[in-house]
């Protein structure tokens, strides 16, 4: 089976990255390199492990949330679409299992809030990874841009967790923000991208729950 380190190794793969992140820096966009991957890969394959499912559908996740956005390196409008048409080639020639490359180009097409659909257990760990990912590290350089509201909310928060609570049959979210931006700035950009989590932890036989310094955001199950 073609694993994590091998995807982060090809060189095709690598350079897609680097495109679709160097573009998005150029319209002003948060980090989407390998800080972004890194997070959405541990916590889309950690979900997973969490969860009881097999080693090759959580390589696979974590697969899936090293490659989710070279679609960027096209556009960031339909980057999940694009990324999957770029892949698909990509992970055939690496060597990867058609039905391996199919689930992860399935994900990946899918996580975006605006066209996407959860079909798959590795679809929707990987929507929980990538949408959950708010934090101040990825401000670029740490220089915050008083006019742009993702910087704002980003580097307001300053701990995340994910953690998945099997008991409660729940995945939990808690943020700690400091007073520099808001609860309502944060839901500006990230409502969406709450109601697709809950979804996607739906799809698991999950529930999904975010707190917000200690305090209930959405409606728990």
């Amino acid at each position: 089976m073609i694993t994590l380190q091998e995807i982060q190794q090809n060189e095709s793969i690598r350079a897609l990255v680097m495109a679709g992140n160097n573009y998005l820096d150029a319209l002003g966009y948060t980090d989407h390199g390998p800080h972004h991957l890194r997070y959405v890969s541990r916590t889309a394959s950690g979900i997973l492990t969490a969860l009881g499912y097999s080693r090759r559908e959580i390589e696979l996740a974590a697969i899936a949330g090293w490659v989710h956005d070279v679609g960027n390196s096209i556009n960031r409008h339909n980057h999940g679409p694009n990324g999957a048409v770029l892949l698909f080639p990509i992970l055939k020639e690496a060597g990867m299992e058609i039905a391996d490359v199919m689930e992860v180009i399935t994900a990946v097409g899918n996580h975006e809030e605006q066209s996407g659909t959860v079909s798959t257990a590795i679809s929707a760990a990987l929507v929980i990874g990538d949408k959950s990912d708010a934090h101040k590290s990825r401000v670029r350089n740490g220089k915050v841009d008083p006019l742009d509201v993702h910087d704002r909310v980003n580097f307001a928060i300053q701990e995340n967790h994910v953690a998945v609570d099997k008991e409660a049959r729940m995945i939990r979210q808690s943020l700690v923000m400091d007073e520099s931006s808001s609860v309502l700035e944060y839901l500006s950009i990230y409502l969406s991208r709450i109601i697709m989590c809950e979804k996607a932890a739906a799809f698991l036989g999950q529930g999904f729950d975010l707190t917000i310094n200690g305090s209930p955001v959405n409606n728990r199950r």
